[in-house]
């Protein structure tokens, strides 16, 4: 990291989408066994970087860490990344409240890498209002705090005015074979890089979106291809190829998906992408460019929806519905608006009441009420609510 002395493994861990009994990402039930032996396998096997935040797995991402994995001189062994939720925080004393908490839940003395979470212009000027410098300044004085930085969902000018307004150790963006000009964006990071901070890279594999149930155009590309790597491999080698990132994150929740992580970014150098792989890469950009709908990751910061509507799970239909099998995404929009939900009642995107709250946190300012007419237009049929209804009578639910 650029100014400190740490030696950051290129793969960070990202701990918000552990495995879990139930529920994905949005989910307080992790399978605590599993991610305890995945994560475990990770630092064994040099990673040394966890990233959390406090409204991952709907609180419990944090805690899980120091429980269990920061046992067994675990703690020694490990940077640990955590973010203040300025989203939530509207009142000065909850920013040292909430902080106090985070340490008791990690079970730390002090947190190696802290961030504001989920930063844009807006959000920046109220946290100014609040103290948050004078906060800062205290936290690192006192030792609590060993690095300073922020995430960043927002507009290109906020991210250069937040990186100026305070002498930040890093900033956390989102960059990958789609999103190069997106948000912050390649000019952010560089110029993030020139001021002498460290850039922690976000969602490389796009929420996953970039390496499952590929395109037949994408995988016609990469199958072509005089170099053969898989799609993860492709992905995250385009994110190291830049000089300026520190380290990538990968939500990893699947042991060979962490292994092949792992070996993929150790062999990975800055500037140690071809011609002819870059030419690879950028036309498949061209090709997902032009067939993506909604510009969703699968963060669920959205929810829970007032409406019970599983918004990420119907962006994810209506891409798949446009990327890959028609028939399949038309499927499981009917299995998950249309009969699985707590309540055992059909959600449709139609059911939203208009409340906009879910447009206010989301990071990737979609339009989701705009966008959702286009879901109820190619996705929400008549065929597909009938398909709905027959499953909720095979299941013995009549709602």
């Amino acid at each position: 990291m650029p100014g400190s002395n740490d030696k950051l493994s290129v793969l960070g861990y990202g701990c918000m989408r552990l495995p879990t009994t139930v529920g994905g990402a949005a989910s307080s039930l992790i399978n605590k066994e599993k991610a305890l032996d995945q994560i475990r396998y990770a630092i064994d096997n040099g990673v040394n970087y966890l990233d959390t935040a406090y409204p991952y797995h709907l609180g419990a991402s944090e805690s899980f860490l120091g429980e269990y994995v920061l046992k067994d001189g675990y703690r020694e062994k490990v940077k640990i990344a955590t973010k203040l939720p300025c989203m939530t925080i509207f009142k000065k004393e909850q920013i040292e409240e909430i902080f106090n908490k985070q340490l008791s839940k990690l079970q730390v003395e002090y947190i190696d890498y802290y961030m504001l979470h989920s930063m844009n212009g807006p959000s920046w000027e109220r946290m100014l209002s609040l103290g948050i410098i004078d906060f800062m300044d205290n936290i690192r004085k006192e030792g609590r705090v060993k690095n300073m930085g922020f995430s960043f969902h927002g507009k290109k000018e906020d991210f250069i005015k937040i990186c100026d307004g305070y002498n930040f150790d890093f900033a956390q963006v989102q960059y990958n074979i789609v999103d190069i000009h997106f948000q912050a964006g390649i000019e952010g990071i560089e110029y993030a890089h020139n001021k002498g901070m460290g850039i922690i890279v976000m969602e490389p594999l796009r929420g996953g979106s970039l390496v499952t149930k590929m395109p037949k155009s994408v995988e016609k590309i990469y199958k072509h291809a005089e170099i053969k790597r898989t799609p993860a491999d492709w992905a995250l080698r385009f994110v190291l190829n830049n000089p300026a990132v520190t380290l990538v994150l990968s939500g990893m929740n699947n042991m060979e998906h962490i292994k092949e992580n792992i070996q993929v970014c150790s062999d990975s150098l800055p500037n140690g992408m071809s011609s002819a792989e870059v030419e690879i890469l950028t036309s498949v950009k061209n090709e997902f460019d032009s067939l993506l709908q909604v510009n969703c990751t699968g963060c669920s910061y959205c929810l829970p929806c007032p409406a019970g509507i599983d918004i990420p799970a119907a962006f994810k239909n209506l891409n798949n519905f446009h990327m890959f099998s028609k028939a399949n995404a038309t499927a499981y929009h009917a299995l998950y608006l249309g009969i699985q939900s707590k309540d055992g009642k059909a959600h449709w995107t139609s059911s939203c009441v208009n409340c906009g709250k879910c447009e206010a946190k989301c990071p990737q300012f979609i339009p989701v009420r705009e966008k959702f007419k286009q879901v109820q237009k190619e996705l929400e049929t008549p065929l597909t609510k009938g398909m709905a209804a027959v499953g909720r009578l095979f299941i013995g639910n009549k709602n």
